[in-house]
């Protein structure tokens, strides 16, 4: 069984996380991975606090496993989210859409693991200086909002950069990812697009479907122009988006186009106004299975590479 500092640090039996994914990393998914042996977590995206709570309680129910929560910074609830993950005492909290300075002081001191995302050298060195328990090196392969980097390039440097444990994101969706990653310096994967597929992921049949068909050409990026990029399904929306992206429209109209977008395509599977977040690794999710079924599969899979790859090298 493959085993790294990342386990022993949160107290996790294989090295796999759950990507924190708005409107979708809910308790139930969250607590089905967690339950499986990798750390599950809870999404909290642009939703209120109380709500966020309610999920945390609610995994904590199905699971006494330890739970992560993502803090989407962006989030006008960011703060009061910043400030529950320490009442409700999560073992991990990782972030993303910008810098959690501030509060890592405050859930250092609640003992939570901070496990902020990196898109670049520059922030993992300020993580790093910050306290940060760990950190995850996110390419731009991932779904959702990302960076210019693809994890090829940017785990090997984060390593360089950090004595701290890399968490490989992006473009990641099986045991050859995985193995990769460790081969780059990696302790461990974050996945998000694969577990779209888990059986325990409530979204939309529709969503569902759209991901088990993905062909490798089937994604694009869109928001450059407002600075924060986003990879989705191409989709009508999608593609209106990219094309009033380089229209008249103003910013103020163009942010709106985007607002709910991703809501109603994980609840009401709205091919024409909704948002299909979804990494290129999507062609790659063949099959729907449990969460515990990825999760072992994949650690399973990865270690027979692993060892091979050591085999060969000797």
């Amino acid at each position: 069984m493959i085993k790294s500092e990342i386990c022993s640090l949160l107290g996790i039996k294989y090295p796999i996380f759950q990507g924190g994914m708005a409107w979708i990393a809910d308790a139930k998914l969250s607590s089905a991975v967690s339950e499986a042996g990798g750390l599950g977590i809870i999404a909290s995206g642009n939703a209120p606090a109380e709500y966020i709570r309610g999920e945390i309680r609610k995994a904590r129910s199905l699971t006494d496993k330890p739970i992560g929560l993502n803090i989407m910074l962006m989030s006008p609830y960011a703060d009061e989210i910043a400030q529950l993950a320490c009442e409700e005492k999560v073992e991990a909290v990782t972030t993303g859409a910008g810098n959690p300075s501030k509060y890592m002081e405050s859930w250092k001191r609640a003992n939570i693991k901070v496990i902020p995302v990196v898109p670049s050298v520059a922030m993992a060195k300020l993580m790093t200086k910050l306290g940060a328990s760990a950190l995850i090196a996110e390419g731009g392969e991932s779904g959702g909002h990302i960076g210019e980097l693809t994890t090829m390039v940017l785990v090997p440097q984060i390593k360089d950069a950090t004595t701290l444990p890399v968490i490989a994101a992006g473009g990641i969706a099986d045991a050859r990812a995985m193995a990769a990653s460790f081969m780059l310096g990696a302790c461990a994967v974050q996945m998000g697009t694969r577990f779209l597929s888990a059986k325990e992921c409530s979204i939309h049949p529709n969503y569902k479907e759209k991901i088990l068909k993905a062909t490798d050409l089937c994604t694009m990026v869109t928001g450059k122009r407002l600075g924060h990029p986003v990879r989705s399904l191409r989709t009508p929306f999608a593609r209106n988006y990219l094309k009033q992206e380089y229209s008249q429209m103003s910013d103020e109209d163009l942010e709106s186009l985007g607002n709910g977008a991703l809501r109603l395509a994980v609840q009401n599977g709205d091919n024409e106004n909704g948002c299909f977040i979804a990494g290129q690794s999507a062609a790659l999710v063949k099959k729907e299975q449990t969460a515990r079924e990825i999760v072992e599969e994949v650690a399973r899979e990865a270690e027979i590479i692993l060892k091979r790859a050591d085999e060969w090298v000797k």
